[in-house]
């Protein structure tokens, strides 16, 4: 994947000398005690990934972050963030004590958000909130110190966590919020205060927690509720609820931008996929903009239209983020390609892989089948002789009352129709298994480990394979079973 020439999340201050964070910085910004005369380079909650010089915040969610300051400190982290000395560490150790660890986490990134001059941008959406922070840390990277949240930090430890992170002379940050329920992403903005903000999509997601897509619609676009007046708001014109967000965009007195097919703004006007490659034809005040993602799917290519519409607005170079553009490939488990060399000797003895099991839910289940359904296939080099588009597909999470009809509803997609063979993983989604026609339907397992045995036999050279799931599915057991079959090599 293309990453940052200048900065990511993770690049260390000490490069160039500075601190983070100093303790007596720390102690200013959390109101927190300070034990000895430290300064780190970087924030951490896991001890797996801890690096030298880090500031361990010990957070508790399945366990308490306690348990592993001693590991850490061992590890060379520069100092903790704790509310109490825990047991194995020694009283004089390089400590940062506060009443609650969370909120003192939240103020660390409050005090990194108000001393930096950086251009923050804030995104959200049902799908695409990652691919799409992707895209613009490739593209504003080439253009400056650029700053972004890892993986999907987005939640309410995530964000004060990226926002904690941020060296004071970022040029350029972007952060990712998430939400599963009403009320989440409000707060999370607030913390953030973006300059602009861009909404992906609204899709039937936590439909749990939610009545119904207008309510998620309605939390979407509280993303929009801390910006200030005049700024940009981009948000997709093409998803139903478009309305409710362009509203809010009048309510707030914002510069509302709209992209999409129906975009007023950013209009997407032709869209055609050749091998690997999307070729998208724009118009933006009704000029054409021409640009190409190195990976096929229509999702990406809204997606990057949308990041295009953040780039014009923050004043970015948004011919130089074209080219940029061109060469970015999707995040490892949000649709990456591969190719898996089932030969060592033999070239053409292969299968292509697509890696999106990273999370699922109707809309990008559906965008999946799509690339699915146009990928190209080998004939003539397995032992069945003819190269077949096989999904494995593993159950939607969080989709509330509707969830069998959700999974059942796969089956009558277009896309679906034209693959070859459809294996489907966990009891939400035997509703579509029950449904699909004899010489599509492959094997159904209650978990992905079930679906691995025997994984070679369902697989031949030539094939093209997706795997898609909610995280809590696993399916990258099914990805990880299929790399082993063979070396695996970037799908260039």
């Amino acid at each position: 994947m293309l990453r940052s020439r200048h900065w990511t999340e993770d690049w260390r201050n000490g490069a160039t000398g500075m601190s983070l964070w100093t303790a007596a910085e720390a102690k200013a910004a959390t109101g927190g005690s300070v034990q000895g005369d430290w300064a780190v380079n970087g924030v951490s909650i896991d001890t797996r990934t801890i690096e030298a010089g880090d500031l361990f915040v010990a957070l508790k969610d399945v366990r308490d972050g306690h348990e592993f300051v001693a590991m850490a400190l061992e590890k060379g982290a520069g100092a903790a963030l704790v509310s109490r000395i825990p047991e194995g560490v020694a009283q004089d150790a390089p400590l940062l004590i506060v009443d609650d660890v969370l909120k003192a986490l939240e103020a660390l990134g409050a005090a990194a958000r108000a001393r930096t001059q950086a251009k923050v941008i804030g995104i959200t959406g049902s799908v695409g909130k990652t691919s799409t922070k992707e895209m613009l840390l490739a593209m504003l990277s080439a253009q400056g110190r650029t700053h972004a949240s890892i993986a999907s930090y987005n939640n309410h430890w995530g964000v004060p966590l990226t926002l904690a992170r941020m060296p004071a002379d970022t040029e350029y940050a972007i952060i990712e919020m998430g939400m599963n329920h009403p009320g989440e992403i409000l707060p999370l903005t607030m913390l953030a205060r973006p300059h602009a903000a861009l909404i992906t999509t609204v899709a039937a997601a936590h439909l749990e927690a939610f009545d119904n897509i207008t309510g998620i619609a309605l939390e979407k676009a509280s993303i929009f509720d801390s910006l200030e007046r005049g700024a940009p708001a981009v948000y997709n014109a093409d998803v139903e609820t478009s309305p409710i967000l362009a509203a809010k965009t009048l309510d707030k007195r914002l510069h509302g931008i709209a992209f999409g097919e129906h975009g007023f703004d950013w209009k997407l006007k032709e869209l055609s996929i050749q091998g690997d490659t999307t070729v998208v034809q724009a118009e933006f005040d009704d000029k054409p903009v021409l640009f190409k993602l190195a990976t096929p799917g229509r999702h990406f290519a809204m997606n990057g239209l949308g990041a295009l519409a953040i780039i014009q607005a923050i004043g970015a170079d948004l011919a130089q983020a074209i080219v940029v553009l061109g060469r970015w490939t999707p995040y490892k488990g949000r649709g990456q390609r591969e190719v898996i060399q089932l030969d060592p000797i033999e070239a053409n003895v292969r299968l292509s892989l697509i890696d999106d099991s990273y999370n699922a839910n109707p809309t990008s289940v559906a965008a999946s089948l799509e690339v699915l359904a146009g990928a190209k296939t080998i004939d003539g080099v397995g032992r069945i002789g003819k190269g077949r588009r096989i999904a494995f597909l593993g159950d939607m999470k969080e989709l509330g009352d509707d969830a069998v009809a959700l999974h059942a509803g796969l089956a009558h997609l277009e896309a679906t129709k034209t693959l070859d063979v459809i294996h489907c993983v966990g009891p939400l989604m035997r509703a579509l298994y029950d449904l699909l026609p004899a010489h599509q339907r492959g094997d159904w397992t209650e978990t992905a480990a079930e679906m691995c045995d025997g994984l070679s036999h369902k697989l031949d050279a030539g094939d093209v394979v997706l795997a898609k799931g909610s995280l809590s599915m696993k399916l990258g057991l099914v990805v990880d079973a299929i790399r082993k079959m063979g070396h695996p090599v970037t799908d260039m």
